[in-house]
């Protein structure tokens, strides 16, 4: 019975060590230089020697691995069917009471566990390198090695080191001592790929990147030529490669010879829009510095995204979104400005109904929502959390209206003014002692232009609370009164003549409104009871009347209406019917009279004036 399970043991034994490898490539060759480090005939230069192949195959080894990164995973063995072997051989041995054979394969089952939890925690750290960012890699890298610590801290504790110091009378002793020796260096080994692991997990993840773009052997290959190593040397202290300095100059050359295409590309997207086809023109030169800055932007992005070995940093990566909003509102800004303002213009030009000011008005409007839509976006970008903003403005929002109450008043000013049709832009107008043309009706102030050429700007909530005169609503007759004084010693025939001429010659003049004055109401929308006439401001009274006796003069009233309204106009047409009206009072025998002053002596008074003479 005995014999038969000596027999089933040496079978299993040839099983497991029947490979050439007994663990990989790279590992067998750790163990050969860790076992040279070991000898006690070495030399400190060889170690200093052996240290630095092992720290080149390490990078090797990493630059090869990141180049076959899924294939490597998916080679990954484990030593399952191994380890399964062992257990069975070691239960055969106690059986069996072959105490050396038995602690040969524990010795060699530890092995081959101390390996299988490297290969599952390089595993697991090939898979962590997908993480969004590096911060993100490092803490999966603590969990990966942390897990490597517990699951070996057991099979660390039997100490074998007594067992070293035997004579190897025995075939089995020694191979138990060799595979003594090979647990120590296969822990050791273990120590070292940890500790390159850190050392080497900023290259890892920026490889990691390089292999998502499928441009890692292109890398590989750069890196490992000479010139290239000797470089980085001098580039890695400012977080450089030449790598990244070719991979940057590569994208800002495709940025820029794409950045025309890219130009020509949206033109064409642009004209097939059809409610845009009128526009496009005049959008598209709007857009051309806003895209070129941007373009620009993307650039420097691309550049801070390689830099950082394909990632962004939390703060670089706000600072880029917000400079995007940013563009991408003041994008929004000239396109909707371009096309409000053609619209608009055409609106105002074949609409007079629709009021200047309202235009303006409307794109001031429109112009506040798109900023404040931009600045949310912005806010948005820079990690602010809105719904805290926006709730917080329902909590503060009775102080907000409170402190901004009177710009709140001036808004509601401008709206008032807008609905009430009290004046337009250009308007001749009088409020609270201020007179001139409304030059601009904003949001919060109306701009007024003085006769002496100042510019008065007057808070709209202002014409809530206070009269105005508004001296251009009026379409139809402009006010011309006076009074004409002729001398007490005109005869009643000649002014009774000269009221009636002056009358024809009013009736007759081409620039003065009279009944037959024709005019074009404008239609009222919805019932209305008001008179037309007061309503549009139409005005066709014609007055002359022998009017008064002066203190000096005989007083002819004379009062009309000239058909314009307008001042130059007016003053042409009043300058004609004076001296109309002068031709008129010659052609009567007819004086204009002036303040003058008679004294008249009564008969006693001349009496006694004779008598002292």
């Amino acid at each position: 019975m005995i014999k038969k399970l000596v027999l089933l043991s040496l079978f299993l034994v040839s099983f497991v060590f029947c490979d050439s490898i007994k663990y990989s490539p790279f590992i067998d060759a750790q163990l050969q230089m860790v076992y040279k480090m070991n000898d006690a005939n070495i030399t400190q230069s060889e170690i200093k020697k052996l240290v630095a192949k092992q720290e080149l195959s390490y990078e090797h080894a990493l630059s090869e691995l990141m180049s076959e990164k899924q294939e490597y995973i998916k080679g990954l063995s484990f030593y399952d069917s191994k380890i399964f072997s062992l257990k069975k051989i070691i239960s055969i041995n106690k059986r069996a009471a072959n105490s050396y054979a038995v602690l040969r394969d524990e010795v060699q089952l530890k092995s081959y566990k101390v390996v299988r939890s490297q290969n599952i925690m390089v595993r697991d750290v090939l898979l962590a390198l997908d993480s969004p960012n590096l911060d993100t890699f490092e803490k999966k890298l603590d969990a990966c090695v942390s897990k490597n610590q517990n699951e070996l801290k057991k099979l660390y504790e039997v100490d074998y080191t007594d067992k070293l110091a035997l004579k190897p009378i025995y075939a089995t002793l020694k191979q138990a001592q060799k595979n003594i020796r090979e647990f120590y260096a296969l822990k050791d080994i273990n120590n070292d790929m940890i500790n390159n692991l850190y050392k080497l997990k900023n290259k890892m993840y920026r490889l990691n990147k390089y292999s998502k773009y499928h441009l890692i052997k292109p890398v590989v290959f750069i890196t490992s030529l000479g010139v290239v190593e000797v470089i980085d040397k001098i580039l890695q202290p400012y977080g450089l490669s030449v790598v990244k300095l070719v991979f940057i100059m590569i994208m800002s050359m495709l940025i820029y010879i794409f950045r025309k295409i890219i130009y020509v590309t949206l033109e064409s997207y642009i004209l097939k829009i059809d409610i845009l086809d009128r526009y496009s023109h005049q959008i598209l030169e709007k857009l051309r510095k806003p895209i070129e800055l941007t373009v620009i932007i993307i650039n420097l992005n691309m550049i801070v995204y390689i830099y950082n070995d394909f990632s962004n940093t939390l703060i670089a990566s706000r600072i880029f979104n917000i400079i995007y909003g940013f563009l991408f509102t003041l994008m929004i800004y000239k396109v909707l400005n371009t096309v409000a303002s053609i619209k608009l213009n055409e609106i105002s030009q074949n609409n007079k109904k629709i009021k200047n000011e309202l235009i303006n008005v409307g794109i001031k409007i429109l112009n506040f929502v798109i900023i404040m839509i931009g600045l949310l976006l912005i806010l948005y970008f820079a990690g602010v959390d809105l719904t805290a903003v926006l709730s917080g403005l329902g909590i503060g929002g009775f102080a907000v209206a409170f402190a901004a109450k009177d710009t709140i008043s001036n808004f509601f000013g401008t709206l008032s003014i807008l609905f009430s049709d009290v004046f337009s832009q250009g308007d001749w107008i009088v409020i609270d002692g201020h007179e001139g043309v409304v030059v601009e009706l904003g949001l919060r102030v109306t701009t007024i232009r003085t006769f002496d050429n100042a510019l008065i700007a007057i808070p709209n909530g202002t014409f809530a609370s206070k009269d105005i005169k508004n001296w251009d609503k009026r379409k139809l007759g402009r006010r011309i009164k006076m009074n004409i004084g002729v001398k007490y010693d005109s005869k009643s025939v000649d002014i009774k003549n000269a009221v009636s001429d002056i009358r024809e010659m009013l009736k007759q003049h081409p620039k003065i409104a009279t009944d037959k004055t024709q005019y074009k109401y404008e239609n009222i929308k919805g019932a209305k009871l008001v008179s037309r006439d007061d309503l549009d401001g139409v005005k066709k009274t014609l007055l002359v009347y022998l009017d008064s006796f002066g203190d000096s003069s005989i007083n002819i009233l004379i009062y009309c209406y000239s058909k314009s309204v307008i001042w130059q106009e007016w003053l042409e047409t009043k300058e004609d019917i004076m001296h109309k009206i002068m031709e008129i009072l010659h052609k009567n025998n007819l004086e204009f009279a002036f303040p003058s002053l008679s004294i008249y002596k009564e008969p006693m008074e001349r009496d006694l004036e004779n008598d002292k003479a």
